[in-house]
C-alpha cells in the first residue's frame, strides 16, 4: 500500500478534482460518512452524546459532514467550531451551512478563554470527534487548537480523528506540541507516514484507511511516490516455492562470519536463523578456540575453526580461506559477535572489498565502518546492512536523534548514495532501497526489544538471498517475517521476557502461515 506525504496527497486531490472531475465537496462527503461509519462501529448503540471539534479547514468540513450523517442515524451530535462560522470557506463553509439549516447544534469557541469558559459534561459524551486539524498543519498546534486538544485528552473519552490526531506531523510522525492522542484515526486514500512512524502512531489508535472515491488515474503516475506499507499479500507473493525434487544444493548456500570469545550465542543465532529460513546448508566461519563450544551449540549449521587474535577474535591470517569459502556461497552475513577488535575490524574491511558475493551486514560488521563506510560503497556484489539507529549514526557520522527524526530520509538518502540496502531498524523498521524506494514493516512489538534480535535477524535475511530473493525483497520479507514470528511469540508466552531463540521455531510457521493465506 503506498504511503504519502502531506503534498502529495495535496497533488492527489487537487488532480482529483481537476483532472478526472470529481467535485472536492463529494470526496469530503465520503470522507464525513466514512468517519460517522467509524464512530458508529466504536459506539454502537446512540446512547450518548458525540462531541465533534471542528477546525475552519477542509478537516473541520469533514467533520461537519460526520456530524450529519451520525444525527441522521439518531445520534445526539454536538459541534464545536474552533473558528466563527463567517470565517469558514469553501466546501467548509458549504458542509457547515448545511448542519446549521438542519438545527444540528454549533457553538463557537474561536478563543482559548472561551473553551475555558464553558462548563463541559463529559460523563454524557460517549465518543468525541478531532477534526480540529488536518494534513496541512505543521509545528506544535496554536490557540484555540492547543488548549482544546488538551483539554479533549483530559477527558478520558475515547477519540475518533479524522485523516490524522490533530498535533501530528504527518510526514515525520514527530510530535512537537499538545497532539491528540486518538483510540482510532480514519484516514483518507492512502496512509500518511506520520501515522506509521514513533512517536507519532502511538497516538493514532486503531488505523482505518477509508476509500473517498479517488481514482487510480489520479496517482499512479506520480513517479515519486515511493514508499509503501509491507502487507500480508506483499510479502506472501515473495515466499520462494520449492520444486518437489529441490535438494539442498538448490536450497541456498549461506556462509556466516561471526562470533568470538564470549559472543558465541550471536554467531549460533545468526546461523540457526539462516536454515530456519529454509536454506539449504549453512557454514559457521569462527575463531578456532570456540569451535568446541559450537559444535556442541549447533547440530544443522557446520562450522569452520579459523586462526584467531590473542583476545579470541577472527584473524587476517585467515583471509585468503575465508575468500576461498565466500566463492563457494550463494551469500555471506558478516558481523554478529565478531567484536570490535582492530585487527578483526581490519578482516572484515577486507572481506568486503575483496569478495564479490551478495552480503548481510550488521552488528561488529557495521562497527568497522564507522566514519568510513568505503568498503561497502566500493563492493562489486550486493550489499544489505542491517544498523540499528545507534550503529546507523556512527557509520555515517549523524547523531542519533537526527536518524530517529527522520528515519526515511536518512534511509533512502545513505542508502541512494552508498548504492546499498538499508534495514533500519526500530519500531517500525525501513527497508530503503538505493532508487529511493522504502517499505514501512508494520509487525513487531516492544516485547522484541531484547538481545539477539538483530542476529536473527541478520540469518533470516541472508537465508532468502540465499534461495534465490533479490537483496531488496529478502530484506522486505525477512523483516516482515521476523516481526511476524515475534508477534506470533508474544500471543503465545506475552510480550515481557521474548528471548531471540524464541523466534526460531516460529519462523517456519510465519512462512507457512502466510503461504496459507497467499493461496486462501
Amino acid at each position: 500500500m503506498k504511503v504519502v506525504t502531506s503534498e502529495q496527497m495535496r497533488r492527489i486531490d487537487r488532480r482529483t478534482i481537476e483532472q478526472i472531475g470529481i467535485p472536492g465537496i463529494v470526496l469530503m462527503e465520503n470522507a464525513g460518512r466514512a468517519v460517522a461509519d467509524l464512530v458508529c462501529e466504536m459506539k454502537g448503540s446512540s446512547d450518548g452524546s458525540v462531541f465533534l471539534f471542528c477546525g475552519k479547514g477542509n478537516n473541520g468540513g469533514d467533520g461537519f459532514v460526520a456530524a450529519r450523517h451520525l444525527h441522521q442515524r439518531g445520534y445526539d451530535v454536538q459541534i464545536y467550531l474552533l473558528a466563527r462560522r463567517e470565517d469558514l470557506r469553501g466546501d467548509a463553509r458549504t458542509n457547515a451551512d448545511i448542519a446549521f439549516s438542519i438545527g444540528l447544534p454549533i457553538f463557537e469557541i474561536p478563543t482559548r478563554d472561551r473553551i475555558l469558559s464553558l462548563d463541559w459534561r463529559w460523563e454524557r459524551v460517549s465518543v468525541v470527534v478531532d477534526a480540529i486539524l488536518g494534513t496541512g498543519a505543521k509545528g506544535a498546534p496554536e490557540e484555540p487548537a492547543a488548549t482544546c486538544i488538551e483539554l479533549i485528552n483530559s477527558s478520558g473519552r475515547p477519540v475518533v480523528s479524522v485523516d490524522i490526531p490533530s498535533g501530528l506531523d504527518p510526514d515525520t510522525g514527530r510530535v512537537e506540541g499538545s497532539c491528540i492522542r486518538a483510540k482510532a484515526t480514519v484516514t483518507f486514500a492512502f496512509p500518511k507516514i506520520g501515522l506509521l512512524l514513533y512517536p507519532g502512531a502511538e497516538n493514532v489508535g486503531d488505523l482505518r484507511v477509508a476509500d473517498i472515491s479517488i481514482p487510480e488515474a489520479a496517482w499512479r503516475d506520480m513517479d515519486d511516490l515511493k514508499v509503501e506499507l509491507v502487507e500480508e499479500r506483499m510479502v506472501g507473493d515473495l515466499i520462494p516455492i520449492r520444486k518437489p525434487d529441490m535438494h539442498k544444493g538448490e536450497a541456498g548456500r549461506v556462509l556466516v562470519i561471526a562470533g568470538s570469545r564470549g559472543l558465541t550465542g550471536a554467531a549460533a543465532m545468526c546461523s540457526l536463523a539462516a536454515a530456519r529460513s529454509g536454506a539449504g546448508l549453512v557454514t559457521l566461519l569462527i575463531p578456532e578456540s570456540l569451535n568446541p563450544i559450537l559444535e556442541v551449540k549447533l547440530t544443522e549449521p557446520m562450522t569452520f575453526p579459523l586462526p584467531e587474535t590473542d583476545s579470541g577474535t577472527l584473524s587476517l591470517k585467515g583471509l585468503d580461506t575465508i575468500l576461498e569459502l565466500c566463492d563457494g556461497a550463494d551469500v555471506v552475513a558478516i558481523g554478529p559477535g565478531l567484536s570490535r577488535n582492530p585487527e578483526t575490524s581490519e578482516l572484515i574491511r577486507r572481506v568486503l572489498r575483496e569478495s564479490g558475493k551478495p552480503m548481510v551486514v550488521d552488528a561488529d560488521g557495521l562497527n568497522a565502518l564507522e566514519g568510513d563506510p568505503s568498503p561497502i560503497i566500493s563492493r562489486e556484489g550486493p550489499t544489505v546492512i542491517t544498523p540499528h539507529p545507534g550503529e546507523m549514526g556512527r557509520i555515517c557520522g549523524i547523531p542519533t536523534r537526527d536518524i530517529q527524526m527522520d528515519r526515511i530520509g536518512v534511509a533512502t538518502g545513505f542508502a541512494s548514495k552508498w548504492g546499498v540496502v538499508i534495514v533500519l531498524k526500530g519500531a517500525r523498521t525501513i527497508t530503503a532501497d538505493p532508487s529511493g524506494r522504502a517499505f514501512i514493516n508494520p509487525t513487531g512489538n516492544p516485547g522484541m526489544a531484547s538481545g539477539g534480535m538483530g542476529d536473527i535477524l541478520t540469518g533470516l535475511i541472508a537465508g532468502l538471498i540465499g534461495q534465490g530473493l533479490k537483496p531488496l525483497e529478502a530484506a522486505v520479507l525477512g523483516t516482515y517475517i521476523h516481526g511476524f514470528a515475534g508477534d506470533m511469540a508474544a500471543k503465545e508466552i506475552g510480550d515481557r521476557g521474548i528471548l531471540a531463540t524464541d523466534l526460531l521455531d516460529r519462523i517456519p510457521r510465519s512462512f507457512q502461515i502466510l503461504l496459507g493465506r497467499r493461496w486462501g
